[in-house]
């Protein structure tokens, strides 16, 4: 039947999975393998190749990323040597999607960037629409939301023009935006305009857009609509249509967090136990991490405070055993795209980038990781520290994100050159949010509270007035040795350095915590 299909139809059938949402990739890969093969008996070469990019779709989106990388190179290399303008923008548009997968946002932007510079009037309107919201997520995920609302804006007006039925997602996308990023205002207005638009259109909101403006209800302490919300997201995950692997237990999550701002503590722990139990038996452990933090936190509002730091310490185990799981996937991914040449010519600068934050210039957790382990083996008076701002939000919600960023780029630069200082192959890492490390090889326990405590007031008593207008800048900071541990490791360190914290957190904050004084330093 094969040798039957025309061209024509051929290409018709690709642009349905190319510019359709579907809910079923391995079907849709199944599709893409059966109109390659057609491809070959007419021996069309852009058909193949396009046939074949839509299989590296697929196979992202169903979770093999190294098999979707390995495929999209080939497919690459045949577009630009034949000019295939479109398929390299289509190209582009996935490798953004791998690398934001693999944590690089700064190779995620770049990609995303050149899917859309790539565009012209041969593009179709979807590509226009859903390349520049994917550079809308690209910005968004690299820090540069203003950026990213000016695409976004150019998206959704495409899309009203044209009556894509790509806008509710791409309203969806922005909205969770402008959630993860602290705007709580924009993204209710955002979700708002998303759910008068499926009203004005007779469409019922898909389960995964409802958890949105379910977390953004929330985020707002509208919580009893919140909660109405995640009741109607779960009716209508249980239809079927939109199933994947991890979406009822995220939903029930969303649920409880719902219900805990109630004050329903108890329909909050039903959710909660049904939760964890799809967790356990589907094997979701990156949502059965949150729900330990969940847990800890309806424990504390239960006033159950000793219930509450023993969860979050199964938390935080679970949190570090869940970053090994995906640090060692990313590795067996990237091992799949070093297999090309371009990707090995590349490899030293990837690797560099790969172990950098991109806002601070420090080294980040990937980078921690790597290099942790070994230094607690060949180091016997290794030290290390968690540093967390106090009152970080503040800074946030009263001045703004950019001058969050401000702060948090000083701040880095103190901790790098008080790590420097300190010990000649000291360093300091960016963590995650407001968290950072500081690894001091060599240095005493003695030693270390004195120098870790300078590098606290070095953080206090810098020149914030010109970015805070007074508002004042503080850290925290718990210090593990390894000399107080009969078997160090880097999850036992790392978790008496966040108990050490948790500690001068509670004592005031503004202070350093040892694992052997329990509270070397305060504010001076």
């Amino acid at each position: 039947m094969a040798d039957l299909i025309s061209a024509e139809t051929l290409s018709d059938l690709l642009l349905a999975i190319e510019d359709e949402r579907s809910w079923d990739p391995q079907a849709e890969l199944a599709r893409a393998v059966g109109i390659e093969e057609a491809a070959r008996v007419l021996g069309d070469p852009l058909l193949i190749a396009r046939a074949r990019l839509c299989q590296a779709n697929m196979r992202l989106r169903s979770g093999d990323i190294a098999a979707a990388a390995e495929q999209i190179w080939q497919v690459h290399e045949w577009a630009v040597a034949n000019d295939a303008r479109l398929l390299m923008a289509r190209t582009h548009l996935i490798w953004a999607a791998i690398h934001q997968n693999l944590g690089d946002a700064e190779q995620a932007l770049e990609h995303a960037l050149l899917s859309v510079e790539l565009l012209d009037d041969e593009s179709t309107t979807h590509m226009h629409i859903w390349h520049r919201t994917k550079l809308a997520d690209a910005l968004w995920s690299a820090g540069s939301m203003d950026a990213a609302r000016v695409r976004y804006a150019q998206a959704e007006e495409l899309a009203v023009r044209t009556g894509s039925p790509a806008l509710l997602c791409l309203l969806n996308n922005h909205a969770y935006a402008e959630y993860d990023t602290g705007n709580q205002e924009r993204a209710e207005e955002v979700a708002n305009r998303l759910q008068r638009l499926a009203d004005e259109r007779g469409i019922h909101l898909e389960p995964a857009f409802l958890d949105t403006v379910g977390a953004i209800q929330i985020g707002n302490g509208r919580y009893a609509e919140a909660e109405a919300t995640m009741r109607l997201c779960i009716e209508r995950h249980g239809e079927g249509r939109h199933e994947d692997a991890d979406a009822l237990a995220e939903y029930l999550l969303t649920l409880a967090q719902a219900q805990r701002g109630l004050g329903a503590h108890q329909r909050a722990q039903r959710s909660l136990d049904t939760c964890r139990t799809i967790c356990t038996e589907r094997d979701l452990v990156d949502v059965l991490v949150r729900v330990h933090q969940e847990q800890a936190e309806l424990h504390a509002d239960r006033g159950e405070f000793a219930e509450a730091f023993a969860v979050h310490k199964t938390f935080f185990d679970a949190y570090q055993n869940l970053h090994s799981l995906q640090r060692e996937a990313r590795t067996r991914t990237r091992q799949a795209m070093f297999e090309t040449v371009e990707a090995r010519q590349e490899a030293e600068r990837f690797r560099e980038q790969a172990r950098r934050d991109p806002l601070t210039g420090l080294h980040n957790r990937r980078f921690v990781d790597e290099s942790l382990p070994s230094l607690i083996e060949s180091d016997p008076g290794l030290i290390v520290a968690l540093v967390d701002l106090d009152h970080f939000k503040q800074v946030n919600d009263r001045l703004s994100h950019n001058v969050g960023d401000q702060v948090l780029v000083r701040v880095a630069g103190i901790l790098a050159d008080g790590a420097a200082a300190a010990s000649p192959a000291g360093f300091a890492a960016r963590m995650g949010g407001e968290e950072f490390l500081i690894v001091l090889p060599g240095t005493t326990a003695g030693r270390a509270g004195g120098l870790l405590d300078g590098i606290r007031r070095a953080v206090r008593d810098h020149g914030w007035r010109e970015i805070t207008r007074g508002l004042p800048v503080t850290v925290s900071i718990g210090v593990a040795a390894s000399t107080d541990l009969s078997a160090p490791t880097q999850s036992t360190l790392l978790s008496t350095a966040d108990s050490c914290l948790y500690a001068a957190k509670h004592a005031g904050r503004d202070r350093v915590v040892t694992s052997t004084s329990r509270g070397y330093a305060s504010a001076a």
